[in-house]
C-alpha cells in the first residue's frame, strides 16, 4: 500500500481515483475544484479531501493529475498551491490528463527541480473505460520511474505501456486520436450512405464488422448512431480539444494530417451548426443527415 494523491474528480478522475483506493488499496487523499464533489468522493470510498493540491500531494509517495488542459494542469501543478509546492522528494508525479508533449517536458523539468520524478501518462477508453477500470495508459519518462509507477496504475488499467522518455505518452495519445477521427468519419458516411441506400444498417453492421471494416467504434456505437442518439463517450468539445493540440504538434514537427484537419473542421460545424458541443464524437452523423 503507498500514499497516493489524486487531483482532478471529473468523469475519468473519480472512478480512476476510486479503484486506487479499492482495488490498489492504496491511501488516497484527492482535491477537486469544486470541494463538494471530493468530499463526496472521500464519503464514498472512504479516503480524505484535501483543501487544496499541495495538501493533498503532501507526504504522497504518488501523484496523480487528471485535469482538463493545459493550463488546468499548470495551474495544479506549478500554480500557487499546486502539487509541487507539496511533494517530498522522491515522490512521483503521474499525469493522466490528454495534454501537449510541451507541457508534459515542462513538468517534467519542474518535478526535477524538486527532487521528484515525472511520467506523463494520457489515457484511451472514455468514462466507461474509467469506471470498469479497464484504460489504456500510454506513458512517457524514464524506465526506473515507469516500473515503480506501473502496479499503482494497474488498479485502473488493462494496458500500460511505457513508450518513450517523456512526452511519448502525449504523442501516443495523439496518434489515438488521429486513429478515431478518421475512422468515425468513415463509420458516419457508411451508415448514412446504408440509409440513402434504404439498407438495414443492423444486419450490414452485423455482417461488415465481422471483416476488415470491423472497429471498436463500429461496435460500440452504431447503434446510437442509427437511433440518432448522441449521449454517449467523449464529448466534441473535448475531442476538439485534442484535435487542436494535434494539429499544432503537427505543425511544430511537419506531420501531414489532411484528414484529421477536415474531421476537425467538421466537429466544428457539429458544435457551431448544431449546437452538439456536449455530444458524443459519433456526432459526425448527424452532420451528414443535417
Amino acid at each position: 500500500m503507498a500514499k497516493v494523491a489524486f487531483i482532478g474528480l471529473g468523469v475519468m478522475g473519480y472512478p480512476m481515483a476510486g479503484h486506487l483506493k479499492t482495488k490498489g488499496g492504496h491511501e488516497v487523499t484527492v482535491y477537486n475544484r469544486t470541494a463538494a464533489k471530493a468530499e463526496k468522493w472521500a464519503a464514498e470510498f472512504g479516503g480524505r479531501a484535501a483543501p487544496t493540491p499541495a495538501a493533498a500531494a503532501a507526504d504522497a509517495d504518488f501523484v496523480f493529475t487528471c485535469v482538463g488542459n493545459d493550463d488546468d494542469l499548470r495551474s495544479v501543478t506549478v500554480g500557487e498551491n499546486g502539487v509541487l509546492s507539496g511533494m517530498k522528494a522522491g515522490a512521483i508525479l503521474i499525469d493522466n490528463t490528454t495534454a501537449s508533449a510541451e507541457v508534459a517536458r515542462e513538468l517534467h523539468a519542474a518535478a526535477s527541480a524538486k527532487g521528484c520524478d515525472f511520467i506523463d501518462a494520457p489515457v484511451s477508453g472514455g468514462q466507461a473505460g474509467a469506471e470498469n477500470g479497464v484504460l489504456t495508459v500510454m506513458c512517457g519518462g524514464d524506465e526506473v520511474t515507469f516500473e515503480k509507477v506501473r502496479p499503482v496504475i494497474d488498479a485502473y488499467a488493462r494496458m500500460v505501456g511505457l513508450m518513450g522518455p517523456v512526452g511519448a505518452g502525449q504523442l501516443t495519445k495523439m496518434i489515438n486520436q488521429i486513429c478515431i477521427a478518421g475512422v468515425v468519419q468513415g463509420l458516419a458516411e457508411g451508415i448514412h450512405f446504408g440509409k440513402k441506400a434504404g439498407l438495414d444498417i443492423e444486419k450490414v453492421v452485423e455482417v461488415i464488422s465481422k471483416g476488415a471494416a470491423g472497429s471498436w467504434q463500429m461496435e460500440n456505437r452504431h447503434k446510437t448512431m442509427n437511433e440518432g442518439k448522441y449521449e454517449f463517450g467523449f464529448a466534441v468539445d473535448w475531442m476538439r480539444k485534442d484535435l487542436d493540440i494535434v494539429l499544432t504538434e503537427a505543425r511544430r514537427n511537419g506531420a501531414n494530417l489532411p484528414v484529421t484537419a477536415l474531421v476537425d473542421q467538421f466537429y466544428g460545424e457539429v458544435q457551431q451548426k448544431l449546437g452538439g458541443n456536449r455530444w458524443d464524437t459519433s456526432s459526425l452523423l448527424a452532420r451528414l443527415e443535417k
